[in-house]
């Protein structure tokens, strides 16, 4: 990833994020009502969402809301799009479920929940480096430069800004549940800026529905 390019992008962030506190007071915009009601998983989600369970081996968050014109199914198609999700597992047990929708001349919207069974830390990706040290290789966060800290129902969740891999030039929630890691990230890109795709972010976390392979 570009050195400044990354910068750019943090700054235009941190400008974005602290812009939405002033107009709120200084409070979080959009900041989740923690009583809000309970949802449930789509039915039509959630034999899904409990295959990606069984494999992980671990409970999944199943998200009731996503950000039209995305639908929160997964449908293990061959071709990804607004109502069917890429469902990836890595070697490490992890796993990546993507729903992206993108047009011409209009923009995208891409959302990635991920989760990390049986480990807290924050993942190393591996970048590359440009111009005379191309060839170099070094490890760094895969979520980095947080913004804070966010609480809706069990969840505790920390805002990062920039990230690496699926995840590059998204905003990213992590956060921690009984001995694992969870992501949720949503791509900053025409129509959606920052301040929508938080906004969207924080709707989602609202809206999040723990499954497991036996519920």
């Amino acid at each position: 990833m570009n050195v400044r390019a990354s910068s750019l992008l943090v700054l235009a962030l941190v400008a974005a994020i602290a812009a939405g506190a002033a107009a709120c007071g200084g409070g979080d915009a959009g900041q989740p009502n923690a009583s809000a009601a309970v949802t449930r998983c789509p039915a039509s989600a959630v034999v899904g969402w409990r295959q990606v369970s069984r494999r992980a081996g671990i409970p999944v968050y199943c998200p009731a809301w996503l950000p039209s014109p995305l639908e929160p199914t997964i449908d293990r198609g061959d071709t990804p799009g607004a109502e069917n999700a890429t469902v990836a597992f890595s070697r490490d047990g992890s796993y990546l479920v993507s729903w992206i929708w993108a047009e011409a001349q209009t923009g995208e919207v891409h959302v990635i929940l991920r989760g990390y069974p049986n480990r807290t830390t924050i993942p190393t990706c591996v970048l590359t480096g440009s111009g005379s040290s191309a060839s170099a290789r070094h490890r760094v966060p895969c979520f980095a430069d947080p913004h804070g800290t966010i609480t809706v129902g069990d969840v505790h969740a920390t805002l990062y800004t920039v990230n690496q891999g699926a995840d590059q030039w998204h905003l990213l929630y992590a956060w921690r549940h009984a001995g694992s890691l969870y992501t949720i990230s949503q791509h900053v890109a025409a129509p959606l800026g920052v301040t929508q795709v938080k906004a969207d972010l924080h709707r989602m976390l609202q809206n999040l529905v723990t499954v497991d392979a036996a519920s």
